[in-house]
């Protein structure tokens, strides 16, 4: 018998992370010295405290049985106490945190958690892939609202027509940005929490870039915005703050009926997370957060290295504020695709095409700033033997 998948997950758009590394391991399979800075996979370890608390936590016969389905209570209370410390946001930790495998599960499977097929999501563009994904799996339709590099990369929701603004029920934001690094502004989101409440539609912050800040300048949660939990909820991840992208651990913050609603859909797919890895959790966010100071302090050096050595031969980067990525303009006769794929062909250095997050990334590559700094340097000089930019 032969076997069809469904047309939903026919539906699915192609994973453009999947082509990437496909293009990536061709390069290196000849090879070539390449250089990868397509990639947003934190190269930095675990922090050991981390480690030995899941060590400690594995060895425990308690922690092998099944997870509680909505997340240890003390992990719950953890985040809320995080929140309350690090951004003065007070939570109800069993109504207003849900715990997640990672905090690309909660943004996939929210809009089916909270949408009716045919119902209208507005998503940035450029924006995170995979955010594509829950608008097929829910089969509702989709709304692009263009971040624009004279507006800082930050939506101006004028640009919507009327009926957009009515029909849409979920809005999705990304600050610190991935692609670009852009940062959110209070004002931003003070705007965010009035165009919401006036058209009625929830909102998803997906912080997952919320401790890297750059230049001494902490980001802005979503919610310490006066009103923000009566219109949305974030998305926190352990992967970036404390280099657990593997672990699959996150949480959810804000809105008690997007919480529960979450919460609802996750008793039906999962038994919640591993027990162990949410006691290592815990750790994580009760620490100092001296482990994040540094790791902030590394991506800012590699951050400045890269731009200087990027302005050497003449490639202006986008000041990034925040995340871990720098966002590149492609030279002028190329497209995203074209000058990535030269990158990579000439020069063994591989980038992220800008068109791979929507077409309003087209004429730009990500750049990771996950590779050691010397590396950036010699990436710089590879890229500036093409002769592309002018000084």
């Amino acid at each position: 018998m032969k076997f069809e998948a469904s047309k939903v997950l026919q539906s699915l758009p192609k994973q453009f992370f999947a082509n990437l590394v496909r293009k990536v391991n061709a390069k290196a399979a000849t090879g070539a010295d390449f250089i990868n800075l397509g990639q947003g996979n934190p190269d930095q370890p675990t922090p050991d405290f981390i480690v030995q608390a899941i060590q400690q936590a594995t060895a425990d016969p308690a922690n092998h049985k099944y997870s509680l389905f909505r997340g240890d209570p003390a992990l719950k209370q953890a985040a809320a106490d995080f929140y309350q410390r690090e951004y003065n946001v007070t939570l109800d930790p069993e109504t207003e945190v849900a715990i997640l495998g990672g905090s690309k599960i909660g943004l996939v499977e929210l809009p089916f958690a909270l949408l009716n097929p045919g119902d209208t999501m507005i998503l940035p563009d450029p924006g995170y892939p995979d955010y594509l994904s829950g608008v097929a799996l829910a089969q509702v339709k989709l709304e692009l609202i263009k971040l624009r590099e004279q507006n800082h990369f930050l939506p101006d929701y004028n640009e919507l027509s009327e009926d957009a603004k009515q029909q849409a029920k979920l809005l999705y934001l990304n600050y610190p940005n991935n692609p670009t690094g852009a940062v959110a502004t209070s004002d931003f989101f003070k705007n965010t929490v009035t165009f919401a409440q006036a058209n009625q539609i929830g909102v998803v912050h997906d912080f997952a870039y919320g401790a890297i800040g750059f230049d001494g300048h902490k980001p802005l949660s979503f919610l310490q915005t006066p009103g923000a939990k009566d219109v949305g909820i974030e998305m926190y991840t352990l992967s970036k703050s404390y280099n657990m992208a593997g672990w699959r651990i996150g949480f959810a913050v804000g809105n008690a009926d997007m919480i529960e609603a979450l919460n609802l859909i996750q008793d039906h797919l999962f038994v919640s997370v591993f027990p162990a890895i949410q006691k290592a959790a815990i750790a994580a966010l009760q620490s100092d957060q001296a482990t994040v100071t540094d790791l902030v302090s590394l991506y800012q050096r590699r951050r400045d290295d890269f731009y200087a050595a990027a302005r050497q031969i003449g490639w202006e980067p986008y000041p990034s504020g925040g995340s871990f990525y720098a966002w590149m303009p492609v030279p002028e006769g190329f497209t995203s695709e074209t000058f990535a794929d030269l990158l990579l062909e000439k020069a063994a250095v591989a980038v992220a095409s800008g068109n791979g997050f929507g077409s309003g990334g087209e004429g730009f590559v990500r750049v990771g700033l996950l590779i050691d700094e010397p590396r950036f340097s010699e990436a710089c000089q590879r890229i500036g033997q093409l002769h592309l930019f002018s000084r």
